[in-house]
This record gives C-alpha cells, sequence and structure tokens, in this order.
C-alpha cells in the first residue's frame, strides 16, 4: 500500500523525526497543513531540527499525539526549505488549519524571541 501525504491532512500533529550527521533519529511533533500532494510546516531559524534538516532533508512523519507520541506508523518524505511567494503560501494555510497556534501565537513567539520562521515543504517518497 502506498502512502500519501493526503492521509495526513486531517492529522492536527504528526512526529517529524530528522537525523544527525551520525544517523541518530530526532524527533519533533509539528503541524503540518496539506495542499495536493505535498504538505507544509514552519519551525524558526535557530531550531535544531531546521540544522539537521539542512544536513539533511530525508525525514519521516508518523501521526502522533500533540506530545509527539506516534499513533501509526512512520512514512518516510524529504523536505525542501521555502521562500518569497510559496513560504507566504505555506504560512496561510498553516493559519488556516490552525488559527490560534499558526495564525497568531506561533508568529507572535518568533517575533518576540527574534527568530527568522522558516517554512518547509514535505512530500512523501515511495
Amino acid at each position: 500500500m502506498t502512502t500519501t501525504v493526503q492521509e495526513f491532512a486531517h492529522q492536527h500533529t504528526v512526529l517529524l523525526t530528522t537525523f544527525k550527521r551520525d544517523g541518530t533519529p530526532m524527533g519533533t511533533p509539528v503541524n503540518l497543513a496539506v495542499d495536493g500532494d505535498h504538505a507544509y510546516f514552519r519551525t524558526f531559524d535557530k531550531a535544531w531540527k531546521a540544522k539537521r534538516m539542512r544536513n539533511n532533508p530525508e525525514v519521516t512523519i508518523a501521526p502522533s499525539t500533540f506530545g509527539g507520541k506516534p499513533t501509526g506508523d512512520a512514512v518516510r518524505a524529504r523536505v525542501t526549505l521555502l521562500k518569497g511567494e510559496e513560504a507566504r503560501h505555506a504560512a496561510k494555510l498553516l493559519g488556516r488549519k490552525h488559527p490560534l497556534l499558526h495564525g497568531f501565537l506561533v508568529p507572535l513567539f518568533h517575533k518576540l524571541k527574534g527568530y527568522r520562521t522558516l517554512h518547509y515543504r514535505l512530500v512523501v517518497v515511495t
């Protein structure tokens, strides 16, 4: 059975697993907004996962609880850092799906802390 990103469209939180240079997996819960055959998520520039994704864009995602406990099987995916209009589109989709969290709280927190918000596109690898 082939998994598509559409299977995560109604999932509130997913466990995003990135990998250290030595291959050690590191999981972090994130919120996705799905659009067609790809999904979007955001983080901030000083987050360790951002550094790991710069070094290795191969990740896995699994449905999870808000705290990051997996509730289903993980699938392989690849991430791409977005810029310009595509990053703005990702921000709009995230804000629409998670209005309080990504429409208000996360952008405010990033601004108050002086972080640069990074948006990523995620595509499931089959």
